[in-house]
């Protein structure tokens, strides 16, 4: 009750905002689309915003994006439901937090997936294995435009590095609200914890988490840095960003704007992936000198060993072997 509420409320409050504006602000044959997303990393925030440049140049200024950032209108899976109902007609967001809107996604937080970089951008830039998984959630309204990079997850720690899975036995290490995400650390060891991120600084800093597990951007612009030393390149998972669109706004539009939303979307992820490249490089050089964290590689193979049983699963599973021996056959070149 207490979500459907918020909802609601966000809803009228988005209604309201927009039927305030007087003609000098909204003419009225300009269309809004509505986008909120949580809080982000810099590429991604500047890919999101690419995007709507591309939308309104694309359409000649007829259809234009506004932003609602940093979780202003909830978390990630209310910004999910949000999108869903109309409220707003975008967001962003994992695709670990899409696993309990549909199935397919789950295929994405199966640890060592991707055997590269490489392998990872070849399998979201096939459209055999995308178009399927987008159009998972569309019976509830909601269709997927496009992905963002959002890098290699691994592990972070307070107490030293982790060099092998013995390093997290007994350990209390944050992980998404993701079934796969715990069984994975489960696996290997650790003791998991499904909290939101805005609880992962305090609960590092007070020693109620010893650990957790994300990409670089954490450490300075989340500050995990400050009450964290030590960053692990395991690379266990590569879990994209995906950009969702509400049915009906898509079907109502101009099969013109359609095009533009979608080519926009798919520039926008072009620059996202030189623009992340770039700021990772950035982010970790001030983790190291204005933190003091220390970066070290890891030989992935016991941690693949380990979470084998995942892999096993998804293999014979009636559901998603097809995609998973997709994805797994797809060059890695």
């Amino acid at each position: 009750m207490r979500r459907k509420s918020i909802i609601s409320f966000v809803f009228l409050l988005l209604i309201a905002t927009l039927a305030g504006c007087n003609n000098t602000t909204v003419q009225k044959d300009l269309e809004v689309l509505r986008f909120g997303y949580a809080s982000n990393s810099p590429p991604v925030i500047e890919a999101m915003e690419e995007f709507g440049r591309l939308v309104s140049q694309k359409t000649d200024g007829q259809l234009t994006v506004e932003f609602f950032p940093d979780g202003q209108l909830g978390g990630e899976r209310e910004l999910v439901e949000l999108t869903q109902t109309g409220a707003i007609d975008l967001t962003k967001v994992s695709g670990a937090a899409l696993e309990s809107f549909a199935n397919q996604y789950a295929i994405f937080s199966i640890p060592y997936l991707f055997d590269s970089e490489e392998h990872f951008y070849n399998v979201m830039e096939n459209k055999e294995v995308t178009e399927d998984i987008y159009h998972s959630t569309e019976e509830i309204g909601l269709i997927g435009l496009t992905y963002y990079d959002s890098g290699a997850r691994n592990f972070y720690m307070n107490d030293g590095p982790v060099n092998k899975p013995e390093d997290l036995k007994g350990k209390k290490i944050r992980v998404m609200e993701s079934d796969l995400a715990i069984k994975m650390i489960q696996l290997l060891g650790g003791s998991p914890t499904p909290i939101g991120s805005e609880e992962v600084y305090t609960s590092l800093q007070q020693g109620i988490l010893d650990g957790a597990e994300n990409n670089e951007f954490v450490l300075d612009t989340a500050g995990h840095g400050e009450v964290t030393k030590y960053y692990s390149y395991d690379e266990h998972t590569r879990v994209p960003d995906i950009v969702l669109i509400n049915k009906e706004t898509l079907d109502n539009v101009s099969p013109e704007f359609r095009d533009a939303i979608y080519e926009a979307a798919e520039e926008s992820t072009i620059r996202q992936k030189v623009l992340w490249h770039e700021a990772v490089e950035n982010e970790k050089n001030i983790a190291i000198d204005e933190h003091g964290v220390e970066f070290n590689d890891v030989d992935k193979e016991p941690f693949k060993k380990a979470v084998q049983p995942i892999h096993e699963e998804f293999k014979y599973d009636e559901d998603y072997k097809a995609l998973y021996n997709l994805i797994r056959d797809i060059s890695n070149d």
